[in-house]
């Protein structure tokens, strides 16, 4: 655990306490995944912030554990990458997209199943027909981390597309690229191929459309608020990225030429002077080594990195 990165491993403990949580509090006749789960957005079970708790449940230990296992396997990864603050970030807009994906996909379901039955029925007759099933459309329970975790699927394919990893049951590995998109095929053929089958596909499908949408913008505006482009915290110029900085940095590297030798740095060396040609010197190794490292995921996978360069990359992103 202690080479986790710090979110990915809170929320592994978060979701484990939460489903053990769940067992307990069923002794005592109190249903979580019912007042944590998502409900339909038109019944009285419904409540804002199941948008945010129906993450961290989930309906049994199979459930809990792909998902769980998928969040070590990529979200350490992408962590370690973009940071911890990004790296929530993205997670929770996946999550809560997803849960959004989900109550629109209900809501066609509900609308199309009671018009096939009743061609008259129109848009304003909605609220009646819900009263009148409100029991039954109380037990839409959507729960798990899943959403999100297609999300950052989606974020190790955009990351990482030539990596490969090997996926049960193919014999052979095939490039993260090909995986994010045969997954997101799967689950758009299953979800209109067999809508009662109880599983979430449009909310999977959502995670990573949310996903996607979140890694544009940041695409598009470097900064995001973090500090850090796309790959995050100052790195990834070997990618193609701007590598985290705007263009009020590179303005002020551009004046800094201008100064005279000797200007203070004091977030480095406890305020001792660097002059601009030691201070850029510096950078340009650090922005080497970090577009060494990343050269060796992308080649090889972050398993192939030393103990040394784990914690590089990992302290850069915290930057």
């Amino acid at each position: 655990m202690r080479n986790i990165p710090t979110i990915t491993k809170n929320l592994l403990i978060i979701n484990v306490l939460m489903f053990a949580a769940y067992f307990v509090f069923s002794r005592l006749n109190i249903d979580l995944n019912s007042l944590l789960g998502l409900h339909f957005f038109l019944v009285s079970d419904f409540h804002l912030y199941q948008l945010v708790t129906y993450m961290f449940m989930h309906a049994g230990l199979s459930h809990i554990f792909f998902n769980m296992f998928a969040l070590w396997m990529f979200g350490r990864i992408v962590e370690t990458v973009w940071g911890p603050k990004r790296f929530l970030t993205y997670y929770l807009t996946c999550g809560i997209g997803a849960g959004l994906i989900q109550m629109v996909a209900q809501f066609i379901s509900f609308y199309l199943t009671i018009k096939g039955a009743y061609p008259e029925f129109g848009i304003g007759d909605v609220m009646t027909a819900v009263h009148a099933n409100e029991f039954a459309l109380n037990t839409w329970t959507t729960v798990g981390a899943s959403g999100a975790i297609y999300g950052i699927l989606l974020a190790f394919g955009m990351l990482f597309p030539e990596e490969r990893i090997f996926i049960f049951p193919l014999p052979v590995p095939i490039k993260a690229k090909w995986f994010v998109a045969i997954y997101a095929v799967l689950e758009l053929s299953l979800g209109l191929g067999m809508p009662g089958d109880s599983v979430a596909h449009f909310a999977h499908l959502g995670g990573m459309l949310f996903g996607y949408l979140l890694i544009r913008y940041w695409q598009r505006y470097p900064n995001g608020g973090y500090g850090g482009g796309f790959y995050g915290g100052g790195y990834g110029s070997g990618y193609g990225s701007t590598g985290g900085r705007s263009i009020a940095d590179k303005l002020k590297d551009f004046f800094s030429r201008f100064k005279k030798p000797g200007h203070d740095n004091s977030s480095f060396g406890g305020g001792s002077r660097e002059s601009d040609w030691d201070y850029n010197a510096r950078k340009n190794k650090e922005q080497e080594e970090i577009d060494h490292i990343l050269d060796k995921i992308r080649k090889s996978g972050y398993d192939s990195l030393s103990e040394k360069e784990k914690r590089k990359l990992f302290e850069n992103g915290k930057k």
